[in-house]
């Protein structure tokens, strides 16, 4: 039962939720980079950042997708379901973070070709969107180290 709830979550999770959203976020800002280089092509390679904090987004999901060799001695639900509560915290947290970066990656992009001087204000907004999808894998990994029963009162 929990290996075969193991394969479902993490399929589901990882694989449809983040990369979706990774693929999402990476087809908005390269929209954005798309369109400003046509009117500024000096500033295309330095725009390229939301694209690349879009694709580290998908490195988080690969993280939770290991395979975590103490799962296959316990065979209690615990484990089974906090690992399903780990993967749709990485997931939901990535998916949400990278639509945050594909929203802001391609408006941000479009109004730096304009004024320059916004360019540091929407690598700010960058960094907050990426901390949200790294909170996400931080509480997932903490949830993914639950591996014993509750205790009875």
């Amino acid at each position: 039962m929990v290996r075969r709830g193991r394969v479902a979550d993490v399929l589901f999770t990882l694989l449809a939720e983040q990369h979706l959203g990774v693929a999402y976020g990476t087809a908005k800002a390269g929209v954005g980079i798309a369109s400003m280089g046509v009117m500024r092509p000096d500033l295309a390679m330095r725009n390229i950042i939301p694209v690349v904090m879009a694709c580290v987004l998908g490195i988080y999901g690969l993280m939770m997708g290991g395979d975590h060799p103490g799962l296959d001695r316990q065979r209690t639900q615990v484990p089974g379901f906090a690992h399903l509560a780990a993967s749709l915290c990485c997931g939901l947290s990535g998916l949400m973070a990278a639509m945050a970066i594909g929203v802001v990656g391609e408006g941000g992009v479009c109004t730096v070709s304009q004024q320059e001087k916004l360019f540091v204000k929407m690598t700010l907004i960058l960094i907050f969107a990426e901390a949200l999808g790294l909170y996400g894998l931080i509480v997932a990994l903490i949830l993914s180290q639950k591996t014993s029963d509750c205790p009875s009162e």
